[in-house]
């Protein structure tokens, strides 16, 4: 295998994985698919955990606490939504509003409470106990509902979206310590107030392709969290009024959990984790055994115990109550068999290889694209890569595709839920035409504050260098589908090594000297940004660090949501790139050195001149004074002058 080859080895495993060499998610043929037809169990479970969800202490000034319950369903429910809502501790001692939007379903609610208000767009049931009002208009948002709900009774005691709820029981009450807005939040944790029961729709299924057996196994896997405070879960198994006696029910959870099993009408096999014990049979705590935390392991642990059929497989999270329904005897019928994966086409090949690759990466205003050429190789002849629209060209070099656009541009498409969509499309060089391949796909918008530092206002070219004593410019910014006005950018300091911090903006305001806050672009599409300039100043004789950090928070009002670092480096233009001066005893030593090189080198060529100048013998000296002035001009300096006990020569 040559060199460039190397680079190709993932990608090769993954295309085989693809093509069911490899996978060891099949466990002997069973690859675990949805179950797409009526599923032969109802499974629920207890929580309080909602999907997105906040509380406050906002309706305490006024005349009503108010909790709005917004449902959403995956189908039509099949039975009536029961919600309770129970007083506080000390009674119905004060009004209390409940909001509930459910899509037109049938709910009963019933309290003990008189003065409970329901405002609801659900057709009541019978056992509905209390006063209904008018309906809440329309929303077409959670913003516009909370909007809505703020602006009629002056706050909003607690918020909770729920997915497919089976019941509902909310408790009445209210907490001082509550922030001051209620700012919903993602997988909020809502034990306060509420505690519901939801209904899993995501069961899966497998079976065989050549097997006839109809011993089934239904696996419930409990998502690992070690944190949880649960030590035991109560589950309530029901069957079909004709016994079950060829299935078993697999139950997955840390070793630590206690499952105590209430079993109406069941004759089925058991196989837990942990301890257990079957009431009301016995109150005698059984001890179960290790099995293994993946799903191969688990499908191939049944398999082992001769069930070749996976009638439901369901990971739900850790919880203290859940509800297992078995519907029929022959689920066998109702289970997806493992169908042959077909090897991928020429046209198919760049789908499997983009959508395994995930090139596309989102921020709060930019898609960026990275794909490198030797990724590419499987498919032959690439020419060129494109978006949606034809004119966004991935630039290309010798090594990679790379293409960053705005989120505007493009024919990028923004959706709910921070997603953006776009397609790419492959031109490949097929003899004389082009081919195209378009492979649709979504990158996630990261919820989160985006922190930027620019050299001029242009706000183009955003840096990590910090230049002393001179204009810096910032921009914050973040999407924020609700209301995106509303949001603020409460402060932003500059840290510094042994300096104490330095407060730039607050409450959008600028604090301190040299800080201008600067119009930013006006909110678009769920997006918000903030603008500020500054200088940083190093006061007289102060030392320049290397390093300084900017850091930024943003929320509502007094509630922070979001916090951002932006680590930069700082140069000082006045000074050296390497910020250091000569010593004294550097410079001593130059000088030294260079007059010790210099007299040396005089040294020298005195030297050489004194050994290789002219040799001239001396006159000799008369012993009568010259004839003349003139004849003494005679004697030339090439010329000697002979006499008795002498030669004369040239010299």
């Amino acid at each position: 295998m040559g060199p460039r080859a190397a680079p190709l080895l993932p990608l090769l495993l993954l295309l085989l994985a693809l093509l069911g060499r490899t996978d060891p998610g099949r466990a002997e043929g069973c690859n675990l698919q949805p179950v797409t037809a009526e599923p032969p169990i109802t499974l629920s479970y207890a929580t309080s955990t909602v999907p997105r969800g906040c509380v406050s202490s906002g309706s305490l000034g006024t005349s009503h606490e108010v909790h709005v319950v917004s449902v959403e369903w995956s189908k039509a429910p099949a039975l009536p939504l029961k919600v309770l809502v129970t007083p506080r501790a000390g009674g119905c001692t004060r009004p209390a509003v409940l909001v509930l939007l459910c899509a037109r379903c049938l709910a009963t609610v019933t309290s003990p409470c008189p003065d409970l208000l329901v405002r609801t767009d659900a057709y009541p049931g019978a056992e509905t106990t209390v006063a209904l009002g008018p309906e809440p208009p329309a929303a077409t948002s959670e913003g516009q509902l909370l909007a809505w709900a703020r602006s009629t009774y002056g706050g909003i005691t607690s918020y909770s979206e729920l997915w497919d709820p089976r019941w509902v029981q909310l408790r009445l009450g209210e907490d001082a310590s509550s922030p001051l807005d209620c700012v919903p939040q993602d997988r909020f944790d809502a034990t306060s107030h509420l505690e519901t029961e939801v209904f899993f729709h995501e069961v899966k299924g497998c079976s065989r392709g050549d097997t006839q057996s109809t011993r089934a196994a239904h696996i419930i896997r409990l998502q690992p969290e070690p944190s949880s405070p649960i030590t035991e879960v109560n589950l309530s198994l029901s069957c079909p009024e004709r016994a079950v006696s060829n299935q078993i029910l697999i139950l997955q959870s840390r070793a630590n959990l206690t499952w105590s099993l209430s079993v109406n009408n069941c004759h089925i096999q058991f196989l837990v984790s942990g301890s257990y014990k079957i009431a009301p049979i016995s109150s005698l705590l059984l001890p179960g055994e290790l099995l293994p935390d993946t799903e191969w392991g688990l499908v191939t642990k049944a398999f082992e115990k001769n069930y070749s059929v996976i009638a439901s497989y369901s990971t739900i999270p850790t919880s203290t109550r859940v509800s297992l329904e078995i519907q029929e005897h022959e689920v066998v019928r109702r289970v997806p068999v493992t169908p042959t994966p077909p090897a991928p086409t020429t046209g198919s090949l760049p789908h499997v290889l983009l959508l395994m690759l995930k090139p596309w990466k989102c921020t709060d205003e930019t898609m960026e694209i990275v794909i490198a050429r030797s990724h590419l190789e499987p498919i032959k002849d690439v020419v060129n890569i494109t978006l949606r629209d034809i004119n966004c060209q991935a630039e290309k070099n010798a090594t990679h595709f790379m293409l960053k656009t705005p989120l505007s541009h493009c024919g990028t498409s923004l959706e709910g839920r921070g997603h953006a969509s776009n397609e790419l499309i492959l031109n490949l060089a097929k003899g004389t035409a082009l081919q195209s391949v378009r492979v649709d796909f979504q990158c996630k918008i990261p919820r989160e504050l985006f922190l930027r530092l620019f050299p001029t206002a242009a706000f183009e070219v955003p840096q990590t260098e910090l230049e002393v004593n001179k204009e810096a410019f910032v921009q914050a910014s973040m999407r924020w589908e609700d209301h995106p006005a509303d949001l603020q950018l409460k402060e932003c300091w500059l840290v510094t090594p042994g300096r104490e911090p330095v407060l730039l903006v607050q409450g959008g305001e600028a604090r301190g000297a040299g800080v201008a806050v600067l119009e930013g672009p006006p909110s678009t599409r769920g997006r918000k940004v903030w603008r500020f300039r500054f200088t940083y100043a190093i006061p007289e004789g102060g030392r320049v660090p290397f390093s300084a950090t900017l850091k930024c928070k943003a929320g509502l009002q007094n509630n922070t949501i979001f916090e951002k670092v932006l680590e930069v480096t700082v140069k000082d233009s006045w000074q050296a790139p390497n910020n250091r001066g000569l010593g004294l005893a550097a410079v001593l030593g130059i000088t030294f050195g260079a007059f010790l090189i210099g007299a040396l080198l005089t040294a020298g060529l005195w030297y050489i001149y004194s050994h290789t100048r002219p040799i001239s013998k001396l006159q000799p000296v008369s012993s009568t004074a010259p004839a003349s002035e003139s004849s003494s001009t005679n004697h030339s300096i090439g010329s000697t002058q002979s006499t008795p006990c002498s030669t004369s020569s040239m010299a």
